[in-house]
Protein backbone atom coordinates (compact mmCIF):
# COMPACT_ATOMS: atom_id res chain seq x y z
CA UNK A 1 0.00 0.00 0.00
CA UNK A 2 1.51 3.67 -1.26
CA UNK A 3 2.10 5.71 1.88
CA UNK A 4 1.63 8.99 -1.32
CA UNK A 5 -2.18 10.56 -0.11
CA UNK A 6 -3.23 13.64 -2.44
CA UNK A 7 -5.17 14.97 1.00
CA UNK A 8 -3.74 15.18 4.88
CA UNK A 9 -5.05 13.88 8.37
CA UNK A 10 -5.54 16.68 11.12
CA UNK A 11 -5.91 15.50 15.05
CA UNK A 12 -6.49 18.59 17.34
CA UNK A 13 -3.87 18.96 19.50
CA UNK A 14 -3.58 17.45 22.99
CA UNK A 15 -6.68 15.34 24.70
CA UNK A 16 -7.72 12.05 23.98
CA UNK A 17 -7.27 10.79 20.09
CA UNK A 18 -9.24 8.72 18.22
CA UNK A 19 -10.86 5.69 19.43
CA UNK A 20 -10.60 3.28 16.33
CA UNK A 21 -9.02 3.16 12.91
CA UNK A 22 -9.75 7.19 11.91
CA UNK A 23 -8.75 10.71 11.57
CA UNK A 24 -10.32 13.22 12.70
CA UNK A 25 -10.18 15.28 9.99
CA UNK A 26 -8.78 15.29 6.74
CA UNK A 27 -8.18 18.02 4.51
CA UNK A 28 -8.40 17.72 0.63
CA UNK A 29 -7.64 20.57 -1.43
CA UNK A 30 -9.45 23.72 -0.06
CA UNK A 31 -11.66 21.57 1.83
CA UNK A 32 -12.09 19.81 5.38
CA UNK A 33 -13.97 16.65 6.43
CA UNK A 34 -14.45 15.35 9.22
CA UNK A 35 -15.28 12.28 11.04
CA UNK A 36 -18.00 12.06 12.85
CA UNK A 37 -17.88 14.38 16.22
CA UNK A 38 -19.94 12.73 19.49
CA UNK A 39 -20.34 13.60 22.82
CA UNK A 40 -17.04 13.28 24.29
CA UNK A 41 -14.73 14.85 26.30
CA UNK A 42 -11.90 15.50 24.28
CA UNK A 43 -9.48 15.84 27.52
CA UNK A 44 -10.37 12.59 29.29
CA UNK A 45 -12.19 11.12 25.94
CA UNK A 46 -15.29 9.48 28.33
CA UNK A 47 -18.01 10.27 26.49
CA UNK A 48 -21.04 12.05 27.83
CA UNK A 49 -24.10 10.04 26.62
CA UNK A 50 -25.44 9.89 30.28
CA UNK A 51 -26.20 13.78 30.10
CA UNK A 52 -29.31 15.75 28.69
CA UNK A 53 -29.82 15.95 24.77
CA UNK A 54 -29.27 19.31 24.50
CA UNK A 55 -25.81 19.32 26.40
CA UNK A 56 -25.43 16.07 24.34
CA UNK A 57 -25.57 18.32 21.35
CA UNK A 58 -23.58 21.28 22.66
CA UNK A 59 -20.41 18.97 23.21
CA UNK A 60 -20.67 17.18 20.24
CA UNK A 61 -20.79 20.69 18.39
CA UNK A 62 -17.80 22.09 20.36
CA UNK A 63 -15.92 18.97 19.44
CA UNK A 64 -17.09 19.70 15.74
CA UNK A 65 -15.86 23.70 15.77
CA UNK A 66 -12.04 22.39 17.80
CA UNK A 67 -11.54 19.99 15.03
CA UNK A 68 -12.45 22.19 12.17
CA UNK A 69 -10.32 24.71 13.55
CA UNK A 70 -7.41 22.53 13.96
CA UNK A 71 -7.84 21.64 10.13
CA UNK A 72 -7.71 25.60 9.60
CA UNK A 73 -11.40 26.28 9.09
CA UNK A 74 -14.27 27.18 11.57
CA UNK A 75 -18.36 26.84 11.92
CA UNK A 76 -18.59 29.59 9.44
CA UNK A 77 -16.91 27.86 6.99
CA UNK A 78 -19.14 24.90 7.13
CA UNK A 79 -21.15 23.83 3.87
CA UNK A 80 -22.77 20.86 4.77
CA UNK A 81 -23.97 18.98 7.84
CA UNK A 82 -24.73 15.49 8.27
CA UNK A 83 -26.73 14.81 11.60
CA UNK A 84 -27.26 11.28 13.18
CA UNK A 85 -29.92 11.20 15.77
CA UNK A 86 -30.34 8.40 18.28
CA UNK A 87 -34.27 9.53 18.18
CA UNK A 88 -35.68 11.10 15.80
CA UNK A 89 -38.24 12.75 18.69
CA UNK A 90 -35.09 15.02 19.45
CA UNK A 91 -34.80 16.90 16.33
CA UNK A 92 -36.61 19.98 17.44
CA UNK A 93 -34.38 20.26 20.72
CA UNK A 94 -31.19 19.42 18.25
CA UNK A 95 -32.26 21.85 15.83
CA UNK A 96 -32.55 25.18 18.31
CA UNK A 97 -29.16 23.66 19.97
CA UNK A 98 -27.79 23.76 16.45
CA UNK A 99 -28.29 27.34 16.15
CA UNK A 100 -26.79 28.28 18.58
CA UNK A 101 -24.09 27.73 16.96
CA UNK A 102 -24.92 28.04 13.18
CA UNK A 103 -26.75 31.28 11.59
CA UNK A 104 -28.03 31.97 8.58
CA UNK A 105 -27.78 31.22 5.93
CA UNK A 106 -27.25 28.08 7.73
CA UNK A 107 -25.00 24.93 5.78
CA UNK A 108 -26.73 22.22 3.93
CA UNK A 109 -27.94 19.79 6.32
CA UNK A 110 -29.60 16.29 6.49
CA UNK A 111 -30.37 14.41 9.42
CA UNK A 112 -30.64 10.83 9.96
CA UNK A 113 -31.47 8.17 11.61
CA UNK A 114 -29.30 5.79 13.40
CA UNK A 115 -28.91 3.34 15.89
CA UNK A 116 -26.30 5.35 18.78
CA UNK A 117 -25.27 3.42 21.61
CA UNK A 118 -23.29 5.14 23.95
CA UNK A 119 -24.94 8.42 22.86
CA UNK A 120 -27.74 10.15 21.33
CA UNK A 121 -26.10 12.70 18.46
CA UNK A 122 -23.48 12.55 16.05
CA UNK A 123 -21.82 14.75 13.15
CA UNK A 124 -20.06 15.38 10.20
CA UNK A 125 -19.08 18.50 8.11
CA UNK A 126 -17.38 19.62 5.13
CA UNK A 127 -16.09 22.99 5.50
CA UNK A 128 -13.71 25.07 3.01
CA UNK A 129 -10.78 26.26 4.73
CA UNK A 130 -9.18 29.51 5.33
CA UNK A 131 -5.75 28.86 5.88
CA UNK A 132 -3.16 27.12 3.95
CA UNK A 133 -0.32 26.08 6.82
CA UNK A 134 -2.71 24.54 8.91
Amino acid sequence: MSSSRSWTPVAPPGGAGPVGAYSPAAIAGELVFTAGQVPQNPETGEFEGDRPFAEQTRRTLTNLERVLEAAGSGLADVVQVTVYLADHADWAEFNEVYQEFFSAPFPARAVVGAELTSFRVEMTAIAVRRESGA
